[in-house]
């Protein structure tokens, strides 16, 4: 059975309290959200054009490492154009009928937000196309020679696609997305005013310093310092009097085993892994994998997004390799 990493940056779906805080912490307009400065100015141009001349807003594809906000910022965009979201995934939809339910459903300018829009199987794709460009879904009544094609008018509706892989995507459907744009990590500043924000939901008292602390432990993800909070806040509450001080964030981070740099015993044992069987030569990813015990798409999405964002591990034609930084920082450990 696979152990809850704190620093998993995948949604806990099978956590309802988790799922319903989470929820609760979510910016509603673009003015509380914090970061993404460049998507925000980009989207609340197309959105304030596109109220203008009453009309549907362009297909829009957000893509970028698990955590950094897609599903929040398809919720701003609905918030903030005034209409109705309706929210699926990928592995969801099943079958063409499926799709073919959701979309005669919806009403002019709804929403739909497709998470992992990268695992539509190829039949639902298709049928995408036609519903995305003309507005229009063609189905199949009937079996054999007395099968019979019928074309349906849809609402003029706006797909979010969020994906962590946009090479998975095929080129006919990111080709229809009029508006595409990548999440980009968070400052240090950023997340610490994220942790302060969501200490105010939640009603706990934190320190200016611990929230700088937990800003550099939390890989320059929302998700991850949201989670960080929660967990140092039940320390809090239960090995002092609630208040979030230095202290308590250093030994709360202690007993989750978080270093410094945001690292957890995992990633440390993926690095020290590598090292130890290779030292400085490249390691294929299913290699990787082998070492861990873990799926190669779990290491793709969860584990190296960050581990190359500060420069850990590099991608060379032969494979992965552990950079100088990161071996000097397992020694001090």
């Amino acid at each position: 059975m696979a152990i809850e990493r704190i620093v998993d940056t995948s949604s806990h779906v099978d956590d309802i309290d988790e799922q319903r805080i989470e929820v609760s912490l979510r910016p509603q307009n673009f003015s509380e959200y914090i970061g993404q400065d460049r998507l925000k100015k980009n989207l609340q141009l197309a959105i304030k054009a596109t109220k203008k001349r009453n009309e549907p807003l362009d297909h829009v594809l957000l893509y970028g490492p698990p955590g950094l906000g897609k599903t929040t910022m398809a919720s701003v965009i609905a918030n903030e154009m005034g209409t109705n979201l309706r929210v699926t995934s990928g592995p969801a939809i099943e079958r063409a009928g499926d799709l073919a339910s959701i979309l005669t459903n919806l009403q002019d300018n709804d929403i739909l937000f497709i998470d992992e829009i990268h695992r539509l199987s190829r039949a639902v794709e298709e049928i995408l196309y036609s519903a995305m460009e003309d507005y229009k879904l063609d189905i199949i009544i009937g079996k054999g020679p007395a099968a019979r094609s019928v074309r349906l008018d849809l609402p003029k509706f706006t797909v979010i696609g969020a994906t962590t892989r946009t090479g998975s995507l095929a080129a006919p459907l990111r080709d229809r997305f009029g508006i595409i744009h990548r999440l980009e990590f968070y400052t240090p500043d950023q997340v610490s005013n994220i942790i302060k924000r969501a200490a105010s939901i939640l009603k706990s008292n934190i320190h200016d310093d611990s929230a700088r602390i937990l800003s550099t432990r939390a890989r320059l993800t929302p998700r991850i310092a949201n989670r960080l909070l929660k967990r140092v806040r039940d320390y809090a509450d239960v090995n002092g009097d609630g208040i979030i001080d230095v202290k308590t964030t250093m030994n709360a981070l202690e007993m989750l085993e978080i270093d410094e740099l945001g690292l957890d015993p995992a990633d440390r044992h993926l690095l020290s892994s590598i090292v130890e069987s290779y030292g400085d030569n490249p390691v294929g990813l299913t290699t990787i994998a082998a070492l861990t015990g873990d799926e190669a798409t779990t290491i793709e999405d969860f584990y190296e997004p960050y581990l190359l964002q500060i420069g850990f591990i590099e991608r060379t034609p032969r494979g992965r390799r552990v950079t100088p930084r990161a071996r000097k920082h397992l020694e001090l450990l």
